[in-house]
């Protein structure tokens, strides 16, 4: 991969012009319910199209907007659509880029989970990976200035992602971010009654309650609510929809995807 990561899905999952996706990622962030809690130590936030999870994904990062000058750190896992993967990879870039500007990378941070077998260095999941790069716009938004540490988790056991965030948990500086989207392509119904239990389990911190077909982020999903009953954590419910919800007003003739929005302090 060349030093700066270009974006894959600007112009197809979010605006590709600056000014338009500056203006679009303000006003989903404007619309949800201001930050009310303690400083989230993670979030949960869906990667669709923003016309389908947009509002969603504003109800998680609108929680780090009291602390925006100081979270200087994020790490943020999710799923490998495309490439199939055993453990976690991250990129061997030194910075991502969005058409809001470039996020650089924490140096190092390869270096600092070596010994972790279920970590690789590699570049092919993350070409053309949107699980991760749909959240950056919020984040650079939502931030005044911060590092990340992307990582694709294709098969990984809860333990072994919950291995990866204890080495990388820092302090108030640093704040985790699993990219996951809810139940796919069920009628409007069947998927609210199968993302109302799923959010349940995440509320639990109850991982063994993610099932295959409940989130395609299931793997880092279940390790973060490993590490964070570890870490004595509280999960709250932000934002719980699906794209009969959002999009264009919302279809629910239609086969929908749930998103849900998640912090934990």
């Amino acid at each position: 991969m060349n030093s700066t990561r270009p974006p894959a899905v600007a112009g197809a999952f979010y605006p590709a012009d600056p000014r338009r996706l500056a203006a679009e990622v303000r006003d989903h962030l404007a619309a949800a319910d201001p930050a009310s809690g303690a400083r989230p130590k993670a979030l949960v936030a869906p990667h669709a199209g923003y016309v389908y999870s947009g509002p969603v994904a504003g109800s998680a990062f609108r929680q780090l907007e009291p602390w925006r000058a100081s979270i200087r750190r994020v790490i943020l896992l999710g799923p490998s659509h495309f490439v199939p993967l055993r453990g976690l990879a991250l990129p061997s870039a030194a910075a991502f880029a969005t058409p809001l500007g470039d996020v650089p990378l924490v140096a190092g941070a390869a270096e600092r989970l070596a010994d972790l077998p279920q970590v690789a260095v590699a570049d092919r999941p993350h070409g053309r990976e949107h699980s991760l790069e749909v959240e950056l716009p919020f984040l650079q938004v939502a931030l005044d200035r911060f590092e990340l540490v992307p990582l694709a988790v294709g098969e990984a056991g809860p333990d072994e992602v919950a291995a990866v965030l204890e080495r990388l948990w820092g302090g108030d500086e640093t704040v985790i971010v699993v990219s996951t989207d809810l139940s796919h392509y069920l009628d409007y119904a069947t998927a609210a009654a199968r993302d109302r239990a799923t959010a349940d389990a995440i509320v639990a911190l109850d991982d063994a309650r993610i099932g295959d077909g409940d989130a395609c982020g299931r793997h880092p999903l279940r390790g973060l609510l490993v590490a964070a009953r570890r870490h004595g954590l509280v999960a709250t419910e932000l934002d719980l929809r699906s794209s009969g919800d959002t999009a264009g007003g919302g279809d629910r003739s239609e086969q929908v995807v749930g998103y849900g929005a998640f912090a934990f302090a």
